[in-house]
Formats: structure tokens, sequence, C-alpha cells
């Protein structure tokens, strides 16, 4: 068995996790698919627009695990916003973790500093959309086992029919705990002390990246923030309803007031508005 890295290609003009709901749907999909391939999950993060893995497994085990949770997700985007292939036709990157020079460490600390690295949180233990508050955690997962739940209610949960683990949790935000499949007991292990592992959380490239970055060029509100502040701001300044019926000196404009409003940078307006890179900043420069 080896060790993995495995991340999607950031979408620049675009969401994946538009709302809270799309963010429950996409933690139970990682449980369902992990289960499905038979991986160990060792940690991970979803962020608004890529997401990253840290598994243990086969090559192809990882690869069915991926594909599994790209095309079920994608599926989910179309049912729910008629956005066609949005995952599934962005590239892969899987990559093998050494099993030396604490490699294993360093990806996962990769992973789990993300959120840190997006000024989305001050530690990832305040982040509930991976396994931030997973290991050396003293808080109880507190939820209803599957067992407790109808079949009829695990389905609608969970979008699957496939018997899963009794003993797993559900939380009261309605998915699995990352807890109850992911390799908690190893990871602490390689980890051993909960110092030892924020030492490498602290000292990771994200963690070098916010720091270097500087923290008054990073994005202040997180982007499903903003995204659902939209549809309010386009009735206020210009009564339309959305942003696709905005004209081009209205986009201006609306960027301009995004950028006031909430500190966003560049990258931050393209996803949200759904705007290419180069178009976000050429209205910004006509500012």
């Amino acid at each position: 068995m080896e060790y993995w890295l495995i991340s999607t290609e950031h979408l620049e003009d675009s969401l994946l996790f538009k709302d809270f709901d799309d963010f429950v749907v996409g933690m139970n999909y990682v449980a369902v698919q992990a289960y499905k391939a038979r991986i160990n999950m060792l940690a991970f993060i979803l962020m608004s627009n890529h997401v990253h893995f840290v598994a243990e497994g086969d090559r192809i085990q990882v690869e069915t695990f991926i594909n599994g949770f790209k095309g079920e997700y994608s599926r989910y985007l179309w049912n729910k916003y008629s956005i066609r292939e949005l995952l599934r036709r962005k590239s892969v990157d899987i990559r093998p973790i050494p099993k030396d020079n604490e490699s294993l460490e360093r990806a996962i600390a990769y992973v789990q500093m993300n959120c840190v690295a997006a000024n989305i949180c001050a530690h990832p233990v305040e982040y509930p959309w991976g396994t931030g508050n997973t290991f050396f955690s003293a808080s109880c997962e507190n939820g209803k086992c599957l067992r407790d739940l109808s079949a009829r209610e695990r389905i609608r949960l969970l979008h699957t029919k496939l018997e899963l683990p009794q003993y797993w949790s559900v939380c009261s935000d309605g998915y699995v705990t990352p807890g109850s499949y992911v390799c908690k007991d190893f990871v602490e292990r390689i980890f051993r002390t909960p110092k030892r592992m924020n030492f490498f959380l602290q000292n990771s490239s994200k963690a070098k990246q916010r720091v270097e970055t500087g923290e008054k060029n990073m994005p202040a509100f997180r982007d499903q923030v903003i995204a659902a502040a939209l549809p309010d701001l386009c009735r206020t300044l210009f009564q339309k309803p959305a942003v696709g019926e905005l004209n081009e000196d209205q986009l201006v404009e609306l960027l301009r007031q995004l950028r006031f409003r909430f500190s966003s940078n560049v990258n931050q307006l393209a996803r949200i508005t759904g705007l290419s890179y180069e178009k976000a900043a050429e209205y910004l420069d006509r500012e």
C-alpha cells in the first residue's frame, strides 16, 4: 500500500461549493466514495474551488475514489444548478508520498492548512469541511449512528443505497463525521503529540505562503458569504436579480463595490461572479 496526495485543479471562475448544503453533500460523498474504493482516508479538506485528500491505497483505488467523487458531485451540481461537468472536466494531480523524511506529516499539514492560507480561520480546528478538528481533539463528536436512522433517512442524507457501517456517526449538520472513517489513530501515532502536529502545521508550505503573501492581500470574507450577498447587491444597486443580468458597466461597478465592501482580491471576485480572471482584472482596471 502507498500514500497519495490527491488534488483537484483550482477553479478560477466558479465555485464548487456555493452554500452550506453543497459542503454537506460534498462531505458525505467523501465518506461514501472512500468506503466504496476501500481506501484509508488520512486527511482531507473541501475548499470553495478545489479539494485535497491524503489517502492510503494502491493507484487503482485512489483513482476509483477521486473519479467516483468527481462523478457524483458533478451530477449533484447539474441537478441543483444546471452546471454541466464543472468538476469532472477538471484535471486531478495524484502524487505518491514518500515514506521517509517525514513526507507524510508534511502532506497532511499542507492539506489541513489550506483554510488558514485562505484566511478563512486562524487554525484548521476551526474549519468544519474536512479533518481540521479530527485529530487530538478533546471534543466528542455528537450525532446519530447510521443504525438509528431509517433507510429513507440514510438515502436522503447520503445520496446512496449502499450499506455503510452502522456505527458511523452523522452530526447535527447532516454529514458523516470524519472521525467515523478517517484513520484518526494512525495519524495521531505518526505525529505522536499535538505539539508536534502543530509544529508541522505552522511550518507547512501553506503557512509560509500566508506569511509571504501578507494578510492585507488576502480575502477577508469566505466565498460563500459574498456569493450569498450577490443577489441583494444586484437588486439594490441595479434592480437586477442576478449577476448574469448585468451589462458591462454594471459589472464594473459591481466589482468595485465588492472590492470596497468585502476587501476581495481579483481571484475571489472572478470565482464568485463567474467571470474569467482576465475579464475581472480588466474591469477592475477601469476604475
